[in-house]
């Protein structure tokens, strides 16, 4: 095989990458998290090896592709558009700010801090994904509006809502969160109905979450006991410390699901 090219897939320094032929077809790919060479035939062999040597590093394994668990047999024929796995953090709402009718100022604004917020946490949720995590953003729940981040991991499944701390102090209780001098809001109640929607479409336990991105300081009531309340800088560190449930093809099964958006919203 001559002309062999090498293509990178999903975020820098992650994902696969992809040996094609010049006329665009796949022989084989590396993926990087787990260093295997999915190899289509054994002839290109030594070709394939020498165009992916210059991005091979410690031990690796090579052989054919291994065959399909049933979780990915249903990625792969996930329509496109159903597909919620490429959604980043805050994307809906970023689409409103560029494109949806102007708002006035005040109003874009809160809009902007909201956006910021949700971009600071999946930050943070992007750190996970190394360790055996996954994250599905801008999940639609009818009757709910948009969990902001689903987040699926060793520990468990969490359904995670972002409030903007503005530099101000945060109060969590049982029903209410109130930040700086801000009239109180039922972000604790939502998260809580968001999570047991969930738990229904996933069916398996969700712990509701809040994250309070930039606040100066945040006081947790001392009954408020089944919602995780998390700060962007230790998040990362928060989640890894729960002890682990799900095992590591238990994850991937439970995030093809949650990834298909006929999960949240059924067509009829």
């Amino acid at each position: 095989m001559r002309g062999l090219k090498v293509l990178p897939s999903g975020r820098p320094g992650r994902g696969r990458l992809y040996v094609s032929l010049p006329d665009g077809r796949t022989v084989a790919w590396y993926d990087r998290r787990t260093r295997r060479i999915s190899i289509l035939s054994d002839d290109g062999r030594e070709a394939v090896l020498a165009a992916l040597r210059p991005y091979l590093s410690g031990d690796w394994t090579i052989g054919p592709p291994p065959v399909p668990t049933p979780a990915e047999l249903r990625r792969l024929y996930l329509p496109p558009d159903h597909d919620l796995a490429p959604n980043l953090p805050g994307e809906t709402l970023l689409g409103e700010l560029a494109y949806g009718t102007p708002g006035v100022g005040r109003t874009r604004h809160r809009m902007r801090r909201q956006l910021l917020a949700l971009q600071r946490t999946g930050v943070e949720l992007d750190l996970l994904e190394a360790d055996d995590w996954r994250a599905v953003h801008d999940v639609p729940l009818p009757g709910l509006g948009l969990l902001d981040h689903l987040l699926i991991g060793p520990p468990g499944v969490f359904a995670l809502r972002t409030v903007p701390g503005r530099r101000r102090r945060a109060q969590v209780g049982d029903l209410l969160l109130t930040v700086g001098r801000s009239a109180p809001s039922p972000d604790p109640r939502w998260i809580r109905r968001a999570a047991a929607r969930a738990a229904r479409a996933l069916a398996s336990p969700v712990t509701p979450a809040l994250t309070l991105a930039d606040s100066s300081r945040v006081e947790v009531a001392p009954t408020l006991r089944d919602v995780l309340v998390l700060q962007p800088p230790t998040l990362a560190v928060t989640l890894r410390a729960i002890p682990p449930t799900l095992k590591p093809p238990d994850v991937e099964a439970l995030f093809t699901l949650a990834r298909s958006r006929t999960t949240w919203t059924p067509e009829p």
